[in-house]
């Protein structure tokens, strides 16, 4: 039996294990295992997945998402703002502007504070990639796939493909209540066309700097939120001439709002709050 010790965090709803790898260790071969376990809401703790802090060779920490199926995911919006939270608040870091690590990448992040107390962050989420091998999608590998009609089953939709290190599709929809979520989403999450998979987004236009955003995530279903998923949705709209770079949008999401701009210098920027939630141990079975 082994254990150790975890923070509970959550931002817009979108809930996380997190443990630090300064202090604790969990055998790479026991990291999807423990994923799985650690999320099943009825013999586990019940998170949307796992994400490790560790220490980074290349910035001031790094980053490891495992979601709730096992698979470990490139990217994660809302684990960058927990993240940062949580090494800010435990003085991992001792500034409020740092680096966090990847699978796809250095990200830069902007704590803000009052009395150094966490109020939010905005993180620097990089430039987004559009051609389908950066998806990837299967097919023309140089073509962007920007109001493209996708045919899925017996139905054709028109989509948007975008990557925030991780991969998105979005589609419009004129009222997000009735968005085919759990139906669409699931379907095109494992289409044979996205051979890492993919998030599927549904947006409802609000005006030119609002939208509501829903979201079925890659390895984890239904969430209330996606921080990478959210970016690529404004992304998506600047492209789809709904919305114009170098303004502030405020996304929807189920589990609260977030603020995105896509700048003309071309990096998207996020700034959003995280939540601690609470603190225990956790024992697991080792393999």
């Amino acid at each position: 039996m082994g254990e150790f010790t975890f923070t509970k965090m959550h931002t817009l709803g979108n809930n996380y294990i997190y443990v630090n790898l300064f202090n604790e260790s969990i055998a790479e071969e026991d990291l999807t295992s423990t994923a799985v376990s650690i999320a099943n809401v009825h013999t586990g703790i019940g998170s949307d997945g796992l994400i490790l802090i560790c220490p980074s060779t290349e910035a001031d920490v790094k980053m490891r998402i495992f979601n709730s199926d096992g698979s470990e995911a490139e990217n994660c919006g809302n684990g960058l703002r927990c993240v940062s939270k949580y090494v800010y608040d435990n003085k991992i870091v001792n500034k409020e502007r740092f680096t966090i690590e990847t699978l796809s990448g250095i990200v830069q992040v902007h704590v803000h504070t009052q009395g150094n107390q966490f109020l939010e962050v905005t993180i620097n989420m990089r430039k987004p990639k559009l051609r389908r091998k950066d998806i990837p999608m299967l097919g023309f590998e140089q073509n962007e796939v920007v109001a493209e009609p996708i045919t899925f089953g017996s139905n054709t939709y028109t989509a948007t493909l975008v990557s925030m290190g991780n991969p998105h599709i979005i589609f419009y929809v004129d009222d997000i209540e009735k968005a085919p979520l759990t139906t669409l989403g699931p379907i095109v999450e494992t289409d044979s066309r996205f051979p890492n998979g993919i998030n599927v987004g549904f947006v409802q236009i609000l005006n030119e700097t609002e939208l509501q955003y829903r979201v079925w995530e890659r390895g984890s279903g239904v969430t209330q939120g996606c921080g990478t998923g959210a970016c690529a949705t404004v992304v998506a709209s600047i492209l789809n001439n709904y919305m114009k770079k170098n303004t502030l949008v405020t996304v929807h999401l189920a589990g609260g709002d977030l603020k995105i701009s896509w700048t003309e210098e071309g990096d998207v920027f996020m700034t959003g709050c995280a939540h601690t939630i609470c603190k225990g141990t956790y024992y697991y079975k080792i393999n």
